[in-house]
């Protein structure tokens, strides 16, 4: 099978958003905004497996673009966990890098099924 490096990367961010919201809900006892990181960390891979899995190609292009919104919408979130001190700079930075590199990969290639 061809190697599918957004499929990847997105399963490995899953992976530490899970870990993420295991460490703000049990360290930082914080259950609002690790719920909504949550939601929207594993949604990116969640659709990227379902374009994948898509009828045609404008369903390919739909469950795409959803990804790169949720992509956003968890840096939204870190942002906010940082500005409110529950997690510190090294923890967003680590973790931002992985969402903006997804999200740009994401905008590669839906700007790239538009263009066709």
């Amino acid at each position: 099978m061809k190697e599918n490096i957004v499929q990847e990367k997105s399963f490995l961010f899953a992976v530490r958003i899970i870990n993420l919201y295991k460490y703000l809900t049990t360290a930082k006892k914080e259950f609002v905004l690790s719920k909504q990181i949550l939601r929207s960390g594993t949604s990116v891979g969640a659709n990227i497996e379902e374009s994948i899995g898509g009828r045609s190609d404008k369903e390919f292009l739909f469950k795409l673009e959803i990804s790169y919104k949720e992509a956003r919408e968890t840096i939204y979130w870190l942002k906010l966990l940082k500005a409110t001190d529950y997690i510190s700079v090294n923890e967003f930075e680590s973790i931002y890098g992985e969402a903006d590199e997804i999200c740009r990969i994401l905008a590669k290639i839906i700007l790239t099924l538009k263009g066709k």
